[in-house]
């Protein structure tokens, strides 16, 4: 089986919008782009054994501090989606990444998330150091996914444009 983790940036495996997922604008509700970028990082932690199995062996996990969504263009019911995740930085305590929503036949670029994560003892409620290991292998991802470009969106604000 090929490690994930070498692809760059990672691919998350395929998924496809749901009827339930669908507003009364008739397409996905913003909620649900959150849902599919949230089921990527599961992907991506498990590969980086800090998943659900760590955070039941360990006592430790890693929560969103913030998150900014842009949300580019429609997705509607049946339409499948592939999540890419690239990381822009890391320390001893936090991810900083960045993940591009495309849908996966039209090849368009539907939403982008950037989000800053923080890991945390689940004991105590505080940040605390990521276990040597996974900091390694962070770093070794970091190496390899600096030969990515930017995201465009990447370090956006929200506010009205005035010109």
């Amino acid at each position: 089986m090929v490690d994930p983790l070498l692809d760059v940036p990672i691919v998350c495996p395929t998924m496809q919008v749901e009827n339930a997922w669908i507003d009364y604008n008739g397409h996905m509700n913003m909620a649900y782009y959150l849902l599919i970028f949230d089921r990527c990082l599961d992907f991506v932690y498990d590969h980086l054994n800090i998943g659900v199995a760590y955070v039941e062996a360990s006592g430790g996990s890693c929560f969103s501090r913030e998150v900014q969504v842009n949300y580019l263009q429609e997705l509607v019911a049946g339409d499948p989606v592939r999540v890419t995740f690239q990381l822009l930085d890391c320390d001893e305590k936090r991810l900083h990444f960045f993940q591009h929503m495309y849908h996966d036949n039209d090849d368009y670029l539907a939403a982008t998330s950037e989000q800053l994560a923080l890991h945390v003892d689940m004991n105590r409620r505080r940040t605390t150091p990521l276990p040597k290991t996974v900091q390694q292998q962070l770093n070794e991802l970091m190496r390899s996914h600096k030969t990515l470009p930017r995201p465009v969106q990447a370090g956006g604000q929200i506010g009205i444009r005035r010109s």
